[in-house]
């Protein structure tokens, strides 16, 4: 004999299976479309920023299957070494490519790579297995050119999970890490624990590499971080090594003006004389 369900319970397990479609509906939008929620490219603006018409700032291009990446690079007679910069996930290389007269001081040349879709460069970002291997094509491209001279690679934000898997790989004299996350996964753990992580497409296992960076890494972050907290820079150290990776901790800085503090300045100057 079937039991008969009241009415208001029939309805609300209706009601719980569309709640339940719909969540699978959005799991299923987010893994194709995720780039838009990870990926904030902004179009080249209408005029060259000064800072990028100096005489020793030139345009680069980096030709990758499908696409052509745009970079800037700084370049000095006589340059100590090169720091080869990974930015975050919005604007391109105009708003990014701010910061060439302290590179200039240090002695230090710069360069500086835009995603697919990012300002001038063509494409679409598909997969982190191609926005890796496009990140190894401009450094095949760029770092033979500093053989026997210190080489950092320097990443921001987006760039720190990038950079440091490249770290891992190549093996510069320094590694920067500014505003790292441990993982995208742990990151959205945090801010959407809805979201289970086997939706992910962009992993980004900063955790799973940094401890196969053989040489020193740099830890920057600020204490007022509300979009990475300071929590995953000191995760990583822990996983590195605190010997082997330092931290510099910023009380006053949040996630996107770390680069205007004396403190972070001042370090980063002493880091690279180091070297």
């Amino acid at each position: 004999m079937l039991l008969r369900l009241p009415p208001v319970v029939r309805w609300l397990a209706v009601l719980a299976g569309v709640a339940f479609g719909l969540y699978l509906l959005a799991l299923a939008w987010l893994w194709f479309r995720q780039e838009r929620l990870l990926f904030y490219p902004e179009p080249w603006p209408s005029e060259d920023p000064p800072a990028l018409t100096a005489p020793d700032v030139h345009s680069v291009w980096v030709e990758v299957p499908g696409a052509k990446l745009h970079a800037l690079h700084l370049q000095q007679p006589q340059a100590k070494g090169l720091v080869f910069f990974l930015h975050g996930n919005g604007g391109n290389l105009a708003s990014w490519f701010t910061n060439a007269d302290f590179y200039r001081r240090a002695g230090y040349d710069l360069f500086m790579l835009d995603y697919r879709g990012y300002g001038h460069s063509s494409g679409q970002i598909a997969s982190e297995a191609q926005l890796m291997d496009d990140v190894r094509a401009a450094w095949r491209q760029v770092a033979p050119q500093y053989a026997g001279r210190p080489v950092v690679v320097y990443g921001r934000s987006l760039g720190t999970g990038l950079a440091a898997q490249l770290a891992a790989e190549v093996n510069p004299s320094l590694t920067v890490l500014v505003s790292p996350y441990r993982s995208m996964a742990a990151l959205a753990g945090e801010h959407y624990p809805i979201v289970p992580t086997a939706v992910l497409r962009y992993p980004l296992r900063t955790d799973a590499v940094i401890s196969r960076i053989r040489g020193p890494v740099w830890l920057v972050h600020g204490e007022r971080d509300s979009v990475i907290p300071l929590a995953h820079s000191e995760a990583l150290q822990a996983a590195a090594g605190a010997q082997h990776a330092r931290l510099l901790r910023l009380p006053e800085a949040g996630h996107n003006d770390v680069h205007e503090f004396s403190a972070y300045l001042d370090a980063f100057g002493a880091e690279l004389a180091r070297l």
